[in-house]
């Protein structure tokens, strides 16, 4: 049903918008997701979003245990109508409930630490999806992250700060790890069901109305 409610949508999109999201679709991927823990700045977590949107990273996801998370438009430019964004704040312990949930999904949770003695990031092997942790700006990843995790990666730095901000990390994870995976031979796209999802929701989301027009359309499939 999916393919045909997208398909009855794509003929209200212009000629050019239909070619785009069938061109950027097939470079989106899930074999790697971010996952950022109870951060404080917000403009930090929006710059995030907008960082994997130009990866092709479809799915992000917020732990707010403490902070809550407030879009700014002004940074995402947009780029939250096309990634998936997941926030988990109903829980005692948000965070060992996303971390225990993306596990069971198959993701081995690679954990961020400015600590020397961590892999570096440029060694990370591609044996199985990723899911990479990123810290609150002021304390770094909390105690249940460091329990949960199946590794723990660093970036190499030669200066003298001892960390970059969480979403130039973002961003340096997200480049190494995605022109790793386009390299490799690892099946990183999105299966066909994810795909068909993901553009219902962007026409849905880039169609004046198209949320009404999908569900009119729906109804007439069913009688």
């Amino acid at each position: 049903m999916e393919s045909e409610i997208v398909d009855h949508l794509s003929q209200f999109a212009h000629e050019n918008r239909v070619e785009l999201f069938n061109k950027i679709i097939e470079e989106r991927t899930d074999f790697i997701t971010l996952v950022l823990e109870d951060i404080y700045h917000a403009q930090n977590a929006s710059a995030a979003i907008r960082t994997c949107d130009c990866f092709g990273i479809q799915t992000m996801h917020v732990i707010e245990n403490r902070n809550e998370f407030n879009l700014h438009t002004g940074i995402t430019l947009g780029s939250a109508n096309w990634v998936d964004l997941i926030r988990y704040n109903e829980e005692e312990n948000n965070t060992r409930t996303t971390l225990k949930k993306l596990k069971k999904e198959g993701y081995k949770i690679v954990a961020t630490s400015p600590l020397a003695d961590n892999k570096s990031l440029y060694d990370i092997e591609l044996d199985k999806p990723l899911a990479i942790v990123l810290g609150n700006e002021h304390h770094g990843i909390s105690e249940v992250v460091k329990e949960e995790a199946d590794e723990f990666i660093t970036i190499p730095m030669h200066g003298f700060t001892e960390s970059f901000n969480i979403s130039v990390s973002a961003a340096i994870c997200l480049s190494e790890l995605t022109t790793k995976i386009r390299k490799s031979e690892v099946d990183w796209k999105l299966s066909d069901i994810k795909k068909e999802e993901v553009l219902l929701k962007w026409y849905k989301n880039s169609i004046k109305k198209g949320e009404e027009i999908a569900e009119e359309f729906e109804k007439k499939q069913s009688k």
